[in-house]
């Protein structure tokens, strides 16, 4: 297992470029098949009207939007496990490890249930908790698997997109966004089926996505307990982690403002108060919305933290994830343009349409998407790029789009145990290394690909 897990990180570092170098040859292989596959139905030379639908994707107005919405989700999650609160509750969960498989156990099922809230929240926090708990075990001399505990740490990734800031199940339920997103691509006789909008109610928060949601929680429980009990233990040398901290000095003037416990507080009130005001009749349809969750954190996120400084100090320290979304999805937005506007998505879908059915379609789209997500590892850039063929397929096959785009989420997210892209947070706070927590991703990954064909299957 650790010779395999060994090639793995060898191959993904010796192959596999940065993500951001990784987008540039994805666009520049897109506009080659684009010229040479497709046919030119603008007047003039066919490469200048391809380099047209790159620049005219990249500037895509509605997936700007788009973009920015992600970016807050990340940024606001990772802000809320700053503060003082979220740092009290991954304390009082730390003193609860005492063994290697109960330490194990109270990372992985916390992170998980977090995860469903906010991807971005429950990546940083399964970090910090996991790095928290190996201080602990460290300063009491509990003997734990401390790559075992990373890992657990990182097991939000493989439910995030099926959670509620799952980014392809929460743009659907946006009104106009999938009629938005297949404009120009979906032939006429499917566009009166194009819904309005999906709701979270049919996706998210529907009986069968719920139930393979706990289950693969259950299951990944019960494994990383037995793998406690039976990991060998290991070494650690871990200094206190702390995160940026208010330099404590009694504020003078206008700084009063900054450090207001009661105007911080007031604000985030107000917001929540807008927030129940504006969103009531769509919470009580179970129906989530990007704007609808980042406007719910920010004013979280200020009650929180109790002043505006210590949640800018948060904001500054979370900003840096968000350099992949801000520089790679325009790159991903010029790839759908390109495909969108030359007819490759059409052409995809076809070929799926050909070898695929009612029953094997989700199955199809589970597979390419985990595919996909090896060299597009954002979950938001993959239903940018691959979810107008998904749909396109789906309509033309009669398969329900709330199966299809969950079935795009639980690949996206299966090959994120595989992926390291996102794990680099995690390895950052815990000071692990890749080899170390791949054993254990892997086997997760299998177990809820197991789940997940197991539940598109039978739902």
């Amino acid at each position: 297992m650790m010779n395999f897990t060994r090639a793995i990180e060898t191959a993904f570092r010796k192959y596999l470029p940065s993500p951001f170098t990784i987008a540039i040859l994805l666009t520049l292989l897109t506009i080659l098949l684009a010229w040479g596959f497709t046919g030119n139905d603008s007047e003039g030379n066919h490469l200048v009207a391809i380099l047209g639908y790159w620049e005219s994707g990249i500037w895509n107005t509605g997936l700007i939007v788009f973009a920015y919405q992600m970016m807050l989700i990340l940024v606001l999650g990772h802000v809320l496990v700053l503060s003082k609160p979220m740092e009290s509750l991954i304390l009082v969960l730390t003193r609860l490890a005492k063994g290697p498989a109960s330490a194990a156990l109270l990372v992985a099922l916390p992170t998980m249930l977090v995860t469903f809230f906010n991807w971005g929240l429950g990546l940083i926090f399964g970090a910090i908790l996991a790095r928290k708990v190996g201080e602990y075990a460290q300063e009491r001399q509990i003997p734990i698997n401390y790559p075992l505990v990373g890992a657990a740490g990182y097991t939000g990734l493989l439910v995030w997109h099926g959670g509620i800031s799952g980014s392809a199940p929460i743009k659907a339920a946006e009104a106009g966004h999938i009629k938005d997103l297949m404009e120009g691509i979906a032939p006429a006789h499917l566009l009166p089926l194009i819904p309005e909008s999906i709701a979270t109610s049919l996706t998210v928060f529907s009986p069968w996505n719920l139930v393979i949601y706990l289950v693969i929680v259950l299951l990944i429980c019960m494994l990383v307990y037995g793998l406690g009990r039976v990991a060998r233990p290991t070494k650690t040398s871990l200094n206190p982690y702390r995160s940026r901290e208010e330099k404590d000095h009694k504020p003078q003037g206008a700084e009063r403002l900054d450090r207001s416990r009661i105007l911080a507080t007031g604000v985030g009130l107000l917001m929540l108060l807008a927030f129940g005001l504006q969103y009531s009749p769509m919470l009580r349809r179970l129906n989530i919305t990007p704007d609808m969750l980042n406007f719910f954190m920010l004013g979280l996120a200020l009650i929180l933290h109790g002043s505006f400084k210590r949640f800018q100090l948060a904001v500054e320290e979370a900003i840096g994830d968000t350099a992949g979304i801000l520089i790679q999805f325009p790159l991903y937005f010029g790839i759908m343009g390109v495909m969108a506007d030359s007819g490759m998505i059409s052409g995809i879908s076809d070929f799926f349409v050909s070898i695929a059915n009612v029953t094997t379609l989700p199955i199809f789209a589970f597979f390419s998407a985990g595919l996909v997500n090896i060299f597009v590892p954002s979950g938001g850039g993959q239903w940018a790029v691959q979810g107008p063929m998904i749909v396109e397929s789906a309509l033309q096959l009669g398969v329900p789009l709330p199966k299809a785009i969950m079935a795009l989420a639980y690949g996206d997210q299966l090959t994120n145990m595989l992926q390291p892209f996102w794990a680099l947070p995690l390895l950052g706070i815990t000071k692990l290394k890749a080899k170390e927590i791949l054993p254990y991703t892997l086997l997760f990954m299998l177990v809820g690909a197991v789940v997940f064909i197991t539940g598109l299957l039978i739902s």
